[in-house]
């Protein structure tokens, strides 16, 4: 999605004019393939950061177009959310200090993206999913206003022809229906990319299948989602959900999501790949066209494939290939998409290191992977490990192995072989590579950003405890420190201020509710057993329609003959409500001028939480 003007083919009167640049991208492609105009004596690396920006409340900016404004556009660019920018580093030759000297620039980079963030009072964060994220930072008022998101999110919404619905079950449950792609937006990752030789295509794309789910367990560090635990990489479930165009129906339409790991071993050319891209999922955007493809070869020129790249580049594989040029040179790469951002950057460099090491450390009993290792083992270990992390165990070489063993016994061992195979250097590969094995042995950013908030969960309400938690991750990113050596939040790190405070920090979410036919009997046990004196009433659809308070059914306590008749005679009607957003001070005014003892709190008509007397 680097093309700026682009237009939804759907209903364009140009698509034929997309087809056929499509289609004269796929032949200029085998083209080169055939005449060999690919680089093949060299390998590069590079990567891209997202980052968040989160205001002083440690909650998601929406200022990133302002601080755009004052960063190097060669470097920096937008993402689809207003809190949310991406670094696009330098690619560097695989040899040498290549990683530290990516590092160097990474954090110079993000010193000055800092220092412009500050003068519009935010601050940066590198983490996979911003904890203090809700439901209104999803809205369309926090995307992006560039014409390419827009564009997307017509293109998929008009796919799928139904709202988003987001359904992922970890320790805690999370349900929500959303109109727009802006779910994407909460993900936020570092990117790596590695070139390889097109001509060894199919086995080395296979390869970085096999492997990355042993990879991802190590690096995993998005476990929560609006205050749930979900999964150990929440982000792999949230992305495929985020801007997936296949619609609930009993259609056959698309086979697999367009984020997703793939359904079985790539075979064939890199052109054959990008077939089953064009064949498998619907173009959704067009751009405009100065040429084709092969009459760009014919002049002597390397082609953009522009119709092709726009293509792919709303088709997420979790590994996804890539054309580019480089001095004029056409290249092919793998973009790991599937590593989180942070928790610092050495941790960032280090998932790169270990990533690549294996990738060209692969030993010759692990040639022609798709001969030895079943497709879905190895797409079974990568969703294993997205649920579960570090507690995954793996099928591999045809035993089932803990991920602690199969990382430090065969996965650093092999990464090791091979950055030293490209020459890299041995201090930057112990350097980076420590860092894995420090944090093999102790825990990885997903269990620290678990442990660290199931200890401020028991002094402070969510939305207070996960501020915190944001504050206590920026500051320990901020000193550097490896996610390995962190201590847990002491409660200190950020001071929950007393002033302007919303009713959606201090709710409830987890309510006891009724129907309103059920009958008075089993709402006054629910209550006595729960021993609540407010129950929120809802109809058919769920709406909120009524409340029932102990004042209102405890009188008919003694009363059995009367326990039949269905709440609805009885519960009241006229309810006082409140938003998430309303301040706290309101609340408390509508209480005490209304001699009342609780609100339920609604978005819609529908109940989102109640708030008590006791919360404020």
């Amino acid at each position: 999605m680097g093309e700026l003007n682009v237009e939804k083919l759907i209903g364009n009167p140009n698509k034929s004019i997309y087809i056929k640049q499509l289609m004269s991208d796929i032949k200029a492609l085998e083209y080169m393939l055939e005449n060999n105009m690919f680089e093949k004596d060299i390998t590069r690396i590079g990567a891209e950061q997202e980052f968040c920006l989160v205001n002083k409340e440690w909650g998601p900016a929406n200022n990133a177009v302002e601080i755009l404004k004052e960063l190097d556009q060669k470097y920096f660019t937008s993402e689809i959310a207003l809190y949310n920018l991406e670094i696009n580093l330098d690619p560097h030759e695989l040899k040498g200090d290549c990683f530290s000297t990516l590092h160097r620039q990474l954090k110079k980079l993000l010193n000055t993206a800092e220092e412009a963030a500050a003068k519009k009072e935010t601050k940066i964060m590198l983490t996979g999913i911003l904890p203090t994220i809700r439901t209104k930072h999803l809205s369309l008022s926090y995307m992006t206003p560039l014409k390419r998101y827009k564009i997307l999110n017509e293109a998929i919404k008009e796919v799928r022809k139904n709202d988003i619905e987001l359904h992922i079950k970890g320790v805690d449950e999370l349900n929500l229906k959303h109109d727009s792609i802006l779910y994407e937006g909460c993900n936020t990752s570092f990117q790596s990319h590695l070139q390889i030789n097109p001509d060894e295509f199919a086995d080395t794309y296979n390869w970085a299948q096999a492997i990355a789910g042993p990879i991802l367990s190590i690096c995993t560090n998005s476990p929560m989602l609006m205050g749930r635990e979900l999964w150990e990489e929440s982000r792999i479930a949230l992305f495929a959900q985020s801007v997936d165009t296949r619609a609930s129906t009993f259609v056959l339409n698309e086979r697999e999501p367009r984020v997703g790991f793939g359904n079985r071993w790539a075979q064939g050319s890199v052109a054959d790949f990008f077939k089953d891209t064009v064949i498998g999922f619907r173009s959704l955007i067009t751009t405009d066209f100065e040429t084709d493809s092969m009459t760009e070869i014919q002049e002597g020129k390397t082609p953009k494939l522009k119709a092709l790249k726009l293509h792919n580049g709303t088709v997420y594989k979790w590994n996804r290939l890539c054309y580019g040029t480089t001095d004029g040179k056409a290249h092919m790469r793998i973009e790991n998409r599937y590593i989180p951002s942070g928790p610092s950057t050495a941790d960032e460099i280090a998932n790169m290191m270990f990533w690549v090491g294996v990738m060209k450390g692969r030993p010759k009993e692990f040639d022609d992977i798709h001969t030895k290792m079943e497709f879905k083992d190895a797409k079974s270990n990568f969703f294993n490990a997205a649920r579960y992390g570090m507690a995954t165990q793996f099928y591999w070489n045809g035993k089932l192995v803990s991920s602690q063993d199969l990382l430090m016994d065969h996965f650093l061992p092999m990464a090791y072989r091979g950055l030293y195979s490209m020459k890299v250097s041995p201090a930057d590969a112990e350097q980076y590579l420590r860092i894995i094995k420090n944090r093999i042995r102790s825990r990885n950013g997903s269990r620290w950003i678990v442990e660290g908030f199931r200890k401020l969960k028991k002094e402070y309400k969510t939305p207070d405890a996960l501020k915190i938690l944001s504050a206590t991750m920026y500051e320990r990113q901020d000193k550097g420190y490896n996610v390995d050596i962190w201590q847990l939040p002491r409660g200190d790190e950020f001071k929950v201020p007393k002033d302007n405070r919303k009713v959606g920090e201090r709710m409830n979410i987890r309510t006891i509710t009724a129907q309103e036919n059920d009958s008075m009997e089993l709402v006054l046990r629910m209550m006595q057993w729960k021993n609540i004196h407010h129950v929120p009433i809802l109809d058919i659809h769920l709406d909120l329609v009524g409340l029932l308070t102990w004042t209102d059914v405890g009188k008919y306590l003694d009363r059995p003959e009367e326990h039949e008749q269905s709440i609805n005679q009885i519960m009241q009607k006229n309810l006082i409500t409140v938003t998430p957003e309303t301040p706290l001070d309101e609340a408390t005014r509508l209480m005490e001028e209304n001699e009342i003892n609780c609100l339920p709190v609604v978005r819609d008509k529908k109940l989102v939480g109640i708030i008590t007397s006791k919360d404020l």
